[in-house]
């Protein structure tokens, strides 16, 4: 049973087509079908069934995927190792992210990253605190930027503080507020708000504060996107409150000062069990050389 075989079962399971799993693997799509055969008559299953309409797994194929994906990661695993012991970086980084991230400038140092290491395979994934979280200790991702309440920090992960910052209200341009130096939460809780979804903690680090303040308010606008967010902002649609640092990036709104606005960490995190090469270099790129010691 040959590494080759195995990458061409994963992608044909993953295209559901023989002629798209040859391109992706560049084979002509002869050799590719000839090799899964050799490997079905070395099982005495097979693993796809073929009509003129479809491929799909058999379920002896369903058997055989995971343990194929496995074989073929360990691979590369070790592919990363030995390059690592002579000093090369290659494999693959996994960075998540929330959209409000401001500490960091994340698209620059990417690019830094992949010009001191160009043999590593960026993908980049956005999403909200809590679920970065748990990527990173199920090693979906390795590396990641979140924004959390004061009052939290990251658990199952090692972590480095960034930046504290505190939130601004948002507003359109015409808002009657626009031209107000400062406001409180009393204030602002008679407006409609514009908001992250319920439960993130994005939107926790608001609804703390008012309800901590004895106050509620209405959040008639659930977005998952900070830019699209501040676009219905600047629409007149309801007002926001984000974090002072990432506001400086925006356009078409104006920021007030909120007195007893919340606050928020930024952090980076990453796994405490296993970290790749490639994470290390990343963490190094950003100035965290001593990420091994950081919890």
């Amino acid at each position: 049973m040959e590494l080759q075989q195995m990458r061409y079962v994963v992608a044909v399971a993953e295209t559901n087509s023989f002629t798209r799993a040859a391109e992706r693997c560049l084979v002509v799509q002869s050799a590719l079908s000839h090799q899964i055969a050799r490997l079905e008559q070395e099982l005495g299953a097979k693993l796809f069934e073929r009509t003129t309409r479809r491929v799909r797994l058999t379920p002896a194929g369903a058997a055989f995927l995971p343990a194929a994906r496995q074989c073929l990661e360990a691979a590369e695993r070790a592919a990363v190792e030995v390059a690592a012991a002579v000093g090369e970086v290659r494999g693959r980084l996994s960075v998540g992210l929330i959209p409000s991230v401001a500490a960091v400038d994340i698209p620059g140092a990417l690019r830094d990253y992949r010009q001191r290491y160009p043999q590593v395979r960026i993908s980049l994934r956005v999403g909200a605190s809590d679920d970065l979280v748990e990527q990173v200790k199920q090693g979906a991702i390795e590396v990641a930027f979140l924004g959390l309440p004061t009052n939290v920090r990251p658990e199952g992960v090692s972590c480095r503080e960034l930046a504290h910052d505190r939130l601004v209200a948002v507003v359109a341009p015409d808002h009657p507020l626009a031209d107000e130096p400062a406001i409180d939460l009393r204030r602002l809780s008679s407006e409609v708000f514009v908001d992250l979804p319920a439960k993130t903690a994005g939107r926790a680090q608001s609804d703390l504060a008012f309800s901590a303040a004895g106050l509620t308010r209405d959040v008639a606008f659930e977005v998952t996107n900070a830019d699209f967010l501040a676009r219905l902002v600047g629409q007149g649609l309801g007002v926001a409150m984000l974090p002072a640092a990432y506001v400086a990036q925006l356009s078409g709104v104006t920021t007030i000062e909120v007195i007893d606005a919340p606050a928020r960490v930024e952090y980076i995190i990453w796994s405490p069990d296993s970290r790749t090469p490639a994470a290390t270099a990343f963490l190094r790129v950003l100035g965290v050389p001593d990420a091994e010691a950081a919890s």
